[in-house]
């Protein structure tokens, strides 16, 4: 048995069609299943059964013989909160106990961090092992994450070490694509940007608080869905050396670019204006991210080509929020 927790959220609704798509259908999908909206993620899906996040950890003190690995994609990862108590539960103190289970019973261990750790990438974008403890992350959920990569490595230091046999942590940036119509404010600015299109046939982009970056020049690393469901999917499978890595495509955009490719793949002309960034997160905001991709592809070995942004723009706008399918 699979174990997907976040099952219904975005990435992990997309995980677990992924794995259906590979063959699998005895997974147990973790979350806690209170949101209808989210609910829709898992509609049509080849499930073993669902078991509450908070049920979980005592779930897999009594099944784990059942189970073969666990992908751990649940979270909170709102990065407006801004109470640390919700993220030393939910992000950290959650995921030590279930990579303690995993240690003591053998069970394979994937789980996502987050490329909010790196803060303002003033170490840059490398996933080494030795810079880990040096990020400062601009937010508590980056925090949360950080906290956990930090104690990660400290289990693998420990003179005991308490390690799954084979264990893998995410660092994803700039995620996109189907699934995510219940995240509101932390939904895509693809996502955003068709929507006030259909509404208005404009898209407004912040603008640059910093005159190092031209209004909608800051980028990211945008990775689509798609491709990180595709990875998780090949260290379930071939189980590379355990490490933390980048998950991103290793090529920043802007959000110029991204806001005229969904234009364009809503066979339109860019009708693109600037507004303030909100203050709440104009202090913690990246203006530039691009993952290091070096690791996955060379000691990992995946070398699958990623997709284009306007490739997977153009997938994500015709094939799904035209209508708001689910994938």
């Amino acid at each position: 048995m699979i174990v997907v927790t976040g099952a219904a959220g975005f990435i992990g609704s997309c995980l677990v069609r992924r794995l259906n798509d590979a063959g699998y259908s005895d997974i147990l999908v973790v979350d806690d299943f209170s949101r209808p909206d989210k609910m829709h993620n898992l509609a049509g899906k080849k499930t073993a059964g669902e078991v509450h996040r908070n049920n979980f950890v005592r779930w897999l003190e009594r099944n784990h013989a059942d189970v073969d690995a666990i992908l751990h994609i649940g979270a909170r990862t709102d990065t407006t909160e801004l109470s640390t108590a919700i993220f030393d539960e939910l992000n950290l103190e959650y995921s030590k106990a279930l990579w303690l289970l995993c240690s003591g019973f053998q069970i394979p261990f994937f789980y996502a961090s987050s490329a909010a750790t790196y803060g303002l990438g003033e170490l840059g974008y490398a996933d080494d092992h030795a810079l880990v403890p040096q990020l400062r992350p601009l937010n508590p959920y980056g925090q949360s994450k950080q906290d956990f990569d930090v104690w990660v490595l400290d289990q693998l230091a420990a003179p005991s070490p308490s390690v799954p046999p084979a264990w893998a942590g995410f660092k994803f940036f700039n995620v996109y694509g189907p699934n995510e119509y219940h995240k509101s404010r932390m939904a895509s600015v693809i996502f955003h940007t068709a929507r006030q299109i259909k509404a208005s046939g404009s898209m407004k982009l912040f603008r640059s608080h910093r005159p190092d970056f031209k209004d909608g020049e800051q980028s990211r690393d945008f990775v689509y869905v798609k491709d990180v469901v595709d990875i998780l999917l090949f260290f379930l499978e071939n189980r590379p050396p355990s490490a933390i890595y980048n998950l991103g495509t290793g090529k920043a955009r802007s959000f110029l670019d991204l806001a005229t490719g969904t234009f364009r793949a809503l066979g339109l002309e860019p009708n693109i204006s600037f507004i303030d960034t909100p203050a709440d997160i104009r202090d913690t905001y990246q203006y530039f991210t691009q993952a290091d991709m070096r690791k996955l592809r060379e000691l990992a070995g995946y070398q699958e080509p990623f997709y284009g942004l306007e490739e997977g723009i153009e997938d994500y706008v015709q094939r799904y929020l035209k209508t708001e399918l689910i994938w």
